[in-house]
């Protein structure tokens, strides 16, 4: 097995068009030493290494360069984030604190765990990385968040404020063990919103941890400028001794952070820093006369919004955590920004009117920082509006939480897909305003169906009948079907658009279908289901176990990668290609093998 070839070959091939010249030449150079496959050691970083040396030439000097082209090359990314710490993370290699064998003078968290780039394109500069896995970011090769088989002390998967609990784990583990060593937790000023944070600062003050080094990246910005400048005074009242330098110095960083190091005690330095737009956006083609890309579904939110409110006249209580952006609320309805504060973003319903409409946007996976709070809300508070925002993106994401929240006490789930269907799921909770609607927001671009359940949300709709020829003129045959949930819609209906198998379409997670449909469905041979959603306690095991269906599963098994959507849906099988695959099979004579599920899936 030659794990960089195998890791990195596909996705750089795919970037070639988008290298430049001499950037095609070394990668290629080092694909033919990846091909060679001596490269040492069994760890990945160890044959990256090995590959830098074996290709040393280095075609940028300054590593603000190398994460623009990183950027430019993957089109997407936390660029502003990374260019922001970036003296930060000079300084840390300067001060010998990026050593994965810990041979330095204190153990490196990177709570920023979205800055891994920033690294990567240090230790590029400095001939520890070669170029081809920069040249793979967010496009399944190289993870933009920060892993401990690339030489970080720790891995970050879902909630940036993890990374300040990691850190004081670590330091009361040392100071258990009775080891002098310090441990430096590189933060921002945003992530100090998570509530864990608190938690976390607290209990290293209580329990008396002397070792403990915070560095705040302070730019006044999440996605979002932030309302307030970070509190230093809450972070002295914690740890102590704290400095304040100038975050674009490199020098000035280094300088008082290694006289923090020499200090006993534990302490803060907050760097004061700059950061322009939070998500990178490639430059336009000049003169290309190409047309702008649809917008993604979930940004059309707050337009959404506004449209209930003018048909209701009811003025919606909208909270967010940091997500204005992403929902595209600005402009459209007013909202409350309460940072990275998932938890209380949820407990700001508690005590409004009952008739009052709440709604509550953020990342369908930060919900599981605050189950117990949604617990308490889905309980108690009424006209409760849950978006859960679901990208799966770079970032990953929770592959079940859509379930999980389906699990909770007086709660629907539903995935809508068209405008109409949206405002059909708020007209049902007008209607049930006991029952609190999580609604999951797919971040992607599509167009809409030509058919939806905007006329029963709870129901389901063909988008292909039985019996109805497809476009290459195959008949839709009534002894096969395939079911789907949300978003899956859109991507079955493009890989079944000239095979013509019965396709059913649902809005909701637990669809209530109607006698004729159960019929239909019951009196096929073959019948599979379809979501882009994690298989255990989904929607299909759902009709499996509520109408005893005999159906096949096709859904997301295994955790989300960090890379970007395109490569995402082809990890989980869900890109057209393998799920005309799927029902291809439905069609086929010999039925032994159609309803298999692939390793894949």
């Amino acid at each position: 097995m030659n794990e960089l070839l195998d890791l990195f070959a596909e996705p750089v091939l795919a970037a070639l068009p988008r290298l430049t010249t001499a950037e095609n030449a070394v990668v290629r150079r080092e694909l033919e030493e990846m091909q060679r496959g001596d490269h040492g050691g069994t760890a990945l970083l160890d044959g990256l290494r090995k590959l830098a040396a074996q290709v040393p030439e280095r075609l940028y000097t300054d590593s603000a360069d190398v994460l623009l082209r990183m950027h430019e090359i993957a089109g997407s990314g936390n660029h502003q984030s990374n260019l922001s710490s970036l003296p930060l993370v000079r300084a840390c290699f300067a001060l010998n604190l990026v050593d994965d064998d810990g041979g330095g003078p204190a153990d490196l968290i990177v709570g920023r765990g979205h800055i891994a780039p920033a690294f990567y394109a240090e230790n590029y500069v400095r001939g520890t990385l070669p170029f081809t896995p920069l040249a793979t970011l967010h496009q399944g090769g190289l993870t933009g968040v920060v892993h401990r088989d690339l030489g970080f002390g720790n891995t970050m998967r879902y909630s940036l404020g993890v990374g300040v609990a990691q850190a004081v784990s670590l330091a009361w583990d040392l100071t258990r063990r009775g080891e002098r060593r310090k441990v430096v937790c590189l933060a921002g000023d945003g992530e100090l919103h998570e509530g864990v944070t608190f938690e976390a600062l607290r209990f290293a003050h209580d329990a008396g941890l002397d070792n403990l080094v915070l560095v705040v990246d302070a730019n006044a910005k999440g996605i979002e400028p932030l309302a307030k400048p970070v509190n230093t005074g809450y972070l002295s009242a914690y740890l102590g001794r704290l400095v304040e330098a100038d975050g674009r110095d490199e020098w000035a960083v280094e300088a008082a952070l290694g006289a923090l190091l020499a200090l006993p005690g534990p302490a803060v330095l907050v760097c004061r820093t700059r950061k322009g737009d939070h998500s990178f956006k490639p430059a336009a083609a000049v003169g290309s006369g190409t047309s702008l890309p649809r917008a993604p579904f979930a940004s059309a939110t707050g337009q959404m919004l506004a449209a209930h409110r003018e048909s209701t006249g009811r003025e919606p209580a909208v909270f967010t955590a940091d997500m204005a952006a992403r929902f595209g609320l600005r402009g459209h309805v007013p909202y409350t920004n309460t940072g990275l504060a998932e938890t209380l973003t949820v407990g700001m319903t508690l005590s409004l009117p009952e008739d009052t409409l709440k709604v509550v946007a953020t990342d369908a996976m930060y919900y599981m920082d605050s189950l117990s709070m949604l617990t308490e809300a889905t309980t108690s508070a009424r006209n409760l509006l849950v978006l859960a925002g679901r990208s799966w993106g770079a970032w990953g994401g929770a592959h079940n939480a859509v379930n999980l929240l389906g699990l909770l006490l007086h709660t629907r789930v539903y995935e809508p897909v068209t405008e109409a269907e949206f405002a059909a799921c708020l007209d049902r909770l007008g209607r049930n305003p006991a029952t609190t609607h999580v609604l999951s927001m797919v971040d992607a671009r599509f167009e809409p169906p030509a058919r939806d359940c905007a006329a029963d949300v709870d129901g389901s709709v063909w988008v292909t009948p039985p019996g109805v020829k497809g476009d290459g003129g195959h008949t839709g045959r009534p002894d096969v079907a395939v079911v789907t949930f949300g978003y899956a819609g859109v991507l079955v209906a493009e890989a079944n658009r000239d095979l013509g198998v019965p396709h059913l379409h649902c809005a909701a997670l637990e669809p209530r279908l109607d006698h004729g449909v159960l019929t239909a469905l019951a009196g096929c041979e073959r019948l599979l289901s379809v979501e882009y959603n994690g298989a255990e306690g989904g929607f299909g095991e759902r009709l499996r176990s509520r109408y005893l269906l005999p159906v096949d599963v096709h859904a997301v098994r295994r955790d989300i990668a960090n890379r970007v959507h395109p490569r995402q849906l082809a990890l989980h099988g869900m890109d057209p290609g393998r799920l005309r695959e799927r029902l291809a099979a439905l069609l086929a004579t010999d039925s032994r093998e159609a309803g298999r599920a692939p390793a894949h899936a």
